[in-house]
């Protein structure tokens, strides 16, 4: 029961983060100073994309499911339970390279418009 509680733990923190990147340039916008925060987890998150590394949750998450006596899944995070959602034919580089890609851009666009805001209106 234990295994079972923290790999549920591992695999919320793990979706927390994932969603902290993708949509954490808007709480940017209004909290600044997560900034700090944000921007380490963008990077990691968009090298793990075009590297196309396993996040270290991944692991840790796989041996805890089996520590439990369940089955651990192959492969990462993105293609057992993102991929299944979004790509059901399955995750290729290419596609890594694409979300690495959007989530970069995504929040180019987020710290964009915070330097846009500090600066305040042109005269």
């Amino acid at each position: 029961m234990l295994y079972k509680t923290l790999a549920d733990l591992v695999l919320l923190a793990h979706v927390s983060f994932v969603a902290f990147v993708v949509i954490g340039g808007a709480a940017v916008l209004r909290w600044p100073r997560l900034a700090w925060v944000h921007l380490p987890a963008v990077i990691w998150a968009v090298l793990i994309e075009y590297a196309g590394w396993i996040c270290p949750l991944t692991p840790l998450e796989n041996a805890l499911w089996q520590a439990c006596g369940e089955a651990a899944y192959a492969g990462g995070f993105i293609d057992h339970y993102l991929a299944l959602v979004l790509y059901p034919a399955g995750l290729t580089r290419g596609v890594q390279a694409v979300l690495g890609s959007l989530v970069l851009l995504l929040n180019m666009l987020a710290y964009w418009q915070l330097a846009r805001q500090r600066r305040g209106p042109r005269t």
